[in-house]
């Protein structure tokens, strides 16, 4: 049993109190403490990713008390994966806040951001349904904290509406929670799989109901259609570092979606078999269109790109929806992608915005630096719409590659082909009142009759929006080993049998 598994969560867990108890008033000290936490946090996740390679389910047993009983934690490949883009992005992110002075307008960013890769971290690892529970409401709180950073009118209504909407989200997980343990006496992910496997599909009423308030929990998560209302409102108004971090939160549900509805019910679960997959599939089709066409009304770039993202999580539970080890490889292909492409954006979007003073779409003198900007910008569009050369290209060749079942394919190609050109003429739309336009207006003068200038950006702030831009070529250049690596992950991830065992083996054995 190694133990560097259970360092994704005990590092920032420990870190974040320290921070906030003996480095508020002290913001040198907290950003180095905190840099050097997320970097360490890297490293980690690079062991874990060496670990997880060699394709066995590695167990960590909290106490050393054995499954169902005791509290495991589970590293796979999928985990592990997980884990290391959690790192990237928090590293990318934490660079910017730092740069651009954004962890300085509270004293407790650094904590929250702590506990919030704490939370992600651990629902990203936990082998237990209620400690998936736990962990969420970890993110919940920390996330709350991070949202309304600096203060505001908008961004407090935005973040109570972020909260009610996770309350209500987390009252129904205790309830599915509740029935599933009434159900099988168990909350443990393989203990459920191997018990209900062995419940009658006629005795199963109660496990589908379950079943259903999970994914409807996930969905929340996930920003899925009919419960995606609050992303644009949060994101919008979220400080544009948090909004990048919150890049990684709804793959968090789409995860959590992957986990538990093909380990526990799976294909050839009598009961379940069949029911998520008819929910799950027309309800990504449908948020695809509302981000496409929430991308295309868009008046302010900042929820621009928030229903980007909404798009973007239905592109990729589409794929999740068909519960195929092919259909899978390609949905982690584009999470990955989504994931840096989404971050790209909201951090060059800080960059633009902090400068002209306002988000609105409509011409205004163009800012310094505007065609660094532009050229930013344009690439990190290139790769959310899905054009080639970058990786987002590559990542909805493969999911349309998937979705080639006769059931399928009309529906789930229209809505990925129209929901990208719309997303393109949105877009293009916006590039072109940011960086064209502007060209050919006048910067406004001050009183003493000189024009003002806003700051260059200095290479501190840009090289965050850089390094995502670099992780979008890297994932293109190396999409073959990257996709040999999501096929072994997929495969493993449908070998319920294998991880079954793992888990539940008696502790002598290991």
């Amino acid at each position: 049993m190694s133990h560097w598994i259970i360092l994704p969560v005990v590092l920032p867990a420990l870190l974040a109190p320290i921070i906030g108890f003996m480095m508020r008033h002290d913001i040198v000290l907290a950003r180095v403490t905190s840099m050097v936490g997320s970097v360490l946090l890297l490293a980690i996740s690079m062991v874990l990713i060496a670990m997880a390679m060699d394709g066995t389910t590695h167990i960590y047993r909290l106490g050393d008390w054995p499954a169902p009983f005791g509290i495991v934690l589970v590293l796979d490949r999928l985990s592990a994966l997980m884990i290391l883009l959690t790192a990237v992005l928090a590293l990318m992110v934490l660079l910017h806040a730092m740069a651009t002075g954004w962890d300085n307008r509270g004293r407790h960013f650094h904590a929250l951001f702590q506990f919030q890769l704490m939370g992600i971290c651990g629902a990203f690892l936990t082998g237990d349904i209620f400690n998936l529970f736990v962990f969420f409401e970890i993110l919940l709180i920390a996330s709350y904290g991070l949202m309304i950073h600096s203060g505001g009118r908008e961004r407090m209504r935005a973040g109570l509406q972020y909260v009610v909407m996770n309350l209500a989200g987390s009252t129904l997980f205790l309830f599915a929670l509740g029935t599933l343990y009434a159900s099988t006496g168990t909350l443990n992910i393989a203990d459920l799989a191997a018990k209900i496997s062995d419940i009658p599909a006629d005795e199963a009423g109660l496990v589908r109901v379950a079943a259903m308030l999970l994914m409807i929990v996930f969905a929340v998560k996930a920003a899925l259609f009919p419960v995606q209302f609050w992303l644009p409102a949060t994101y919008s108004n979220a400080p544009a570092p948090v909004a990048a971090l919150f890049a990684i939160m709804t793959k968090v549900g789409a995860y959590a979606i992957l986990r538990v509805h093909t380990v526990v019910f799976g294909p050839g679960v009598a009961g379940t078999e069949g029911m998520i997959d008819a929910w799950l599939f027309p309800a990504a089709i449908v948020t695809i269109a509302l981000g496409a066409f929430g991308v295309l009304g868009a008046r302010r770039l900042m929820p621009l790109i928030s229903f980007s993202v909404i798009g973007s999580m239905g592109t990729l539970l589409v794929a999740v929806a068909v519960f195929s080890p092919v259909a899978t490889t390609a949905a982690l292909y584009y999470m990955i992608h989504s994931t840096f492409a989404a971050a790209c954006l909201f951090l060059i979007a800080d960059l633009v915005v902090s400068r002209r003073n306002s988000d609105s779409l409509t011409p205004s003198a163009a800012t310094v630096q505007n065609g660094l900007f532009a050229a930013i910008f344009f690439a990190s569009v290139i790769a959310m719409a899905g054009m080639p050369p970058l990786s987002g290209f590559l990542g909805k060749l493969l999911v349309l590659d998937a979705l080639r079942g006769p059931d399928v394919i009309v529906w789930a190609w229209t809505a990925i082909l129209a929901g990208s050109l719309l997303t393109i003429v949105g877009f293009a739309r916006a590039g072109s009142a940011l960086f064209w336009k502007s060209t050919a207006i006048d910067a406004p003068a001050s009183e003493a009759g000189h024009t003002t200038a806003p700051a260059h950006a200095t290479p501190a702030e840009v090289t965050p929006v850089m390094l995502a831009l670099a992780a979008l070529v890297g994932l293109s250049i190396f999409a073959g080993p990257v996709a040999s690596y999501l096929e072994q992950t997929s495969a493993q991830l449908f070998d319920r049998s294998g991880y079954i065992s793992a888990v539940l083996a008696p502790v002598e054995e290991r």
